[in-house]
């Protein structure tokens, strides 16, 4: 018996050895997990465990060095280019080398900016950014606040708002919208080669059409002609109309401003299908450039060929050189035609439009022209000499 207490004694004395001894009570146990670093005491622990009265002792005494501010603090991942801000706010996919970035529309009616001199105080659009690549595009100007180049990534990244009609018909259904005419396509072609994979534009239709709201379409494209009977439809309950955009007839001059736009004859083609099948449609004479396209002859030319089209009307705009604009369309008046840079600036300065006495003469001299081939009063006072069926093509 004297035996068994004694081997009880020793078990509970190396039991006791054995327990941790015991921390002070204010002060905290930190744990580490696999691969977890060690969190150091917030500040206020600190202030915490020490005693009142008692002067903080300094990290030079301590010795623990001053730990770096957060925005400061090395980070083992290396940095590359900052990435543009639509890049990180949309869905990005690829098709044939361009880049479409899908986003949601944050409104759809938009109000034209007076300066461009267009017909129309609101606009929606389903793109931003547009194919045909002109180089005098104003709307250039709209990718350097998405973090893009207003120049090569205007015709190459192109931002789609996937529900535009959706929200299309919330803001026309809305008390304070009071039903103005819409334009379509003003930042970006809405019948460009993108709108053969998204398909937006039957849903913008259609959402005008049911609320009744007069709505115009500005295309160069032929893919317009895939909607013609949405367009008829919509015709039947409201004022639908079209403009086609054509600025100048000289082919050569299309190629080396207007790369990837339709001829300046297949938009006059598109013009007459459209006349023909009902749906009034114009000719938006689209920039006319300053010294390039201005001429009593260039006029004339195209002027003459809208009547020949069909044309119900025909609208002069000078050339405007906004920002991101400017930029592109100079350099390329720099390499092509040197010598009109300075009376380029001399017509311009540092605004964006031409001074108004040259802008007045443009528009008088179109407004005599359209008088003459009986653009917008009568048709038939210049009848077409040959019909697009019967076109030569030149091989």
């Amino acid at each position: 018996m004297r035996v068994l207490l004694n081997l009880m004694r020793r078990d509970a004395t190396s039991r006791a050895e054995d327990q941790p001894a015991a921390r002070p009570r204010g002060q905290q146990q930190t744990v580490q997990e696999p691969g977890q670093l060690m969190r150091q005491p917030a500040e206020s622990e600190q202030h915490q465990a020490q005693q009142p009265g008692q002067p903080r002792q300094s990290d030079a005494q301590s010795g623990r060095a001053e730990q770096p501010a957060r925005s400061e603090q090395q980070t083992l991942v290396v940095e590359g280019p900052a990435r543009p801000r639509i890049e990180r706010q949309a869905v990005t996919r690829v098709f044939d080398g361009i880049t479409c970035y899908e986003v949601p529309a944050r409104a759809a009616i938009e109000r034209v900016p007076e300066a461009a001199e267009l017909p129309f105080t609101y606009g929606a659009s389903p793109y931003r950014g547009c194919e045909s690549g002109c180089g005098y595009c104003t709307a250039r100007r709209g990718h350097r606040y998405l973090g893009l180049d207003p120049g090569r990534d205007f015709s190459t990244k192109i931002v789609v708002k996937t529900d535009l009609a959706r929200r299309l018909r919330r803001e026309l259904g809305s008390p304070r919208w009071s039903g103005e005419p819409v334009a379509l396509g003003l930042t970006g072609d809405c019948y460009q080669p993108a709108e053969e994979i998204y398909r937006l534009m039957p849903g913008v239709i259609r959402a005008l059409a049911d609320a009744a709201n007069p709505f115009t379409v500005l295309t160069k494209s032929p893919l317009v002609l895939r909607d013609l009977d949405l367009l008829r439809d919509a015709a039947k309950v409201t004022q639908v109309g079209a403009l086609v955009s054509v600025g100048f007839v000289d082919d050569r001059l299309r190629r080396a401003v207007e790369p990837g736009a339709a001829t300046p004859q297949r938009r006059l083609e598109i013009c007459a299908t459209l006349n023909d099948s009902g749906i009034p449609c114009g000719v938006l004479m689209a920039p006319i450039l300053p010294l390039i396209t201005d001429s009593t002859d260039h006029l004339m030319a195209t002027v003459r060929r809208a009547a020949e089209a069909g044309a119900v009307s025909v609208t002069p705009v000078v050339l405007r050189l906004p920002p991101g604009a400017r930029e592109w369309y100079m350099g390329w008046l720099e390499c092509e035609h040197p010598g009109l840079v300075p009376r380029y600036q001399a017509l311009y300065g540092k605004g964006q439009v031409a001074e108004d006495g040259y802008r007045r003469r443009i528009a008088e001299q179109v407004r005599v022209l359209a008088e003459t081939y009986g653009i917008g009063r009568d048709a038939r006072r210049w009848r077409r000499r040959r019909s697009p069926a019967r076109q030569l093509a030149l091989v």
